[in-house]
C-alpha cells in the first residue's frame, strides 16, 4: 500500500498520505458538522419557452453546436437579468466525454444521462481521458470563446466526481464500492479529478473568468455526515488546493455552497470579509472580484436575484 498519493504534474501536483487506503469511515474520531444548503434558486433551471421562441434554434441540436450554444446562453441571461452568460446547459459533458451515454433531451429539458455503461469501481478507472478537441465538450469551450470575443462574461459549470459519476454508472456501485473497496473509490475519485482541472485549464484558455465548482450528488444530505466528512478530507481539499492554483488575476471559482459548508464544517476553509464598492448583486460581485479573491461561495451563483445589500463579498479561503 502507498504511503503517500501524488496527483497532478509539475508545479500544480499535490502529496498526502493515505489514511484512506485504511478506511472510510472515521473510527473515535470527532465528526464534524456540516449543514446543507437548500437549492431554491428562481432563474433558470431549464429553458423556458418564451426565451427559445424567435431564436430560430432546433432542439436537441442546438445543444450540440457552440453557435446555438452561444446564441441560447445569452438570451437566457438576457431573460434572467444576469450579469453573465452560463454553459452548458447540463451536469453530463464531462461523463459523456468519458464515454457516457447521454439522451439529449429537448427545448423543455436539457441533456441527461441515458444509461449507465460501468458497473464497477474497476471499470470507472478504464475510461479514456478527454478529448478536449472533439465532441460537445470541444463545442462548449468554442461557445464560451465566442461569448469572450462578444464581451460576455461567461461561468463555466464544472461537475464533481460524484455529480460525474451520475452519469457513467448505478449510485448503489459506489456506495457499495466506497464502503468495501474504499482504495479503488480513491483512485476514482481523482481520476475524474483530474479530468475536472483539465477541463478548467482549457476554459481559461478561452478565456473564460469564472468557474462554478459543484458536486450535489455528494451533499451531506445524500452522503450524511460521517461520508460527507471523509470525502471532504480526502478529496475535496486537496482537489480545490490544486485547483486553487488557477484562480489567478484573470479567474475565480464559484463553489457550490454545499461544498462551502462542507470546507467549514471541516474546518478545511474560512470565510473572510471583502469589502464592495456598496450594494450589489451576488454575480456582480463576483465578477468585481475577479483577481481579488480565489474562491466565492457564500451563495449559488444561479440565484441571480441574490443581493448583498450591506456591500460585503465573503471569499472562501482554504487553510
Amino acid at each position: 500500500m502507498k504511503e503517500s498519493f501524488r496527483w497532478g504534474k509539475d508545479n500544480n501536483s499535490v502529496v498526502f498520505s493515505a489514511p484512506f487506503f485504511n478506511e472510510i469511515f472515521l473510527q473515535g474520531d470527532i465528526m464534524a458538522e456540516i449543514k446543507d444548503f437548500n437549492c431554491t434558486y428562481d432563474n433558470s433551471a431549464g429553458i423556458h419557452e418564451e426565451v427559445t421562441a424567435g431564436l430560430g434554434l432546433v432542439f436537441p441540436d442546438a445543444y450540440l453546436h457552440a453557435e446555438s450554444m452561444a446564441v441560447l446562453a445569452l438570451a437566457l441571461k438576457r431573460h434572467d437579468g444576469a450579469a453573465f452568460c452560463e454553459l452548458p446547459f447540463c451536469h453530463t459533458v464531462e461523463a459523456e466525454a468519458m464515454g457516457g451515454v447521454i439522451n439529449y433531451g429537448n427545448e423543455k429539458a436539457g441533456p441527461r444521462a441515458k444509461e449507465y455503461i460501468c458497473s464497477s469501481a474497476e471499470e470507472l478507472l478504464k475510461l479514456p481521458e478527454i478529448d478536449f478537441t472533439k465532441g460537445r465538450i470541444c463545442e462548449v469551450l468554442k461557445a464560451c470563446r465566442i461569448l469572450r470575443e462578444q464581451g460576455e462574461h461567461v461561468v463555466l459549470q464544472v461537475s464533481g466526481p460524484f455529480t460525474i459519476l451520475n452519469a457513467l454508472i448505478d449510485p448503489r456501485h459506489v456506495f457499495k464500492a466506497m464502503r468495501k473497496r474504499p482504495e479503488l473509490m480513491k483512485e476514482v475519485f481523482f481520476k475524474l479529478g483530474e479530468e475536472i482541472f483539465r477541463f478548467v485549464e482549457e476554459a481559461k484558455k478561452c478565456g473564460v473568468e469564472l468557474i462554478s465548482y459543484a458536486d450535489s450528488s455528494g451533499g451531506v444530505n445524500i452522503l450524511g455526515p460521517k461520508m460527507a466528512q471523509q470525502v471532504v478530507e480526502d478529496f475535496t481539499y486537496h482537489f480545490l488546493k490544486r485547483i486553487e492554483g488557477a484562480a489567478d488575476s484573470g479567474t475565480i471559482i464559484l463553489l457550490c455552497p454545499k461544498t462551502t459548508f462542507a470546507l467549514l464544517g471541516t474546518e478545511k476553509a474560512e470565510l473572510e470579509d471583502m469589502e464592495l464598492p456598496g450594494p450589489v448583486y451576488y454575480g456582480e460581485a463576483c465578477i468585481h472580484m475577479i483577481g481579488k479573491a480565489r474562491f466565492a461561495g457564500q451563495m449559488c451563483i444561479k440565484n441571480v436575484g441574490y443581493r448583498l445589500e450591506n456591500g460585503m463579498f465573503k471569499a472562501v479561503v482554504l487553510r
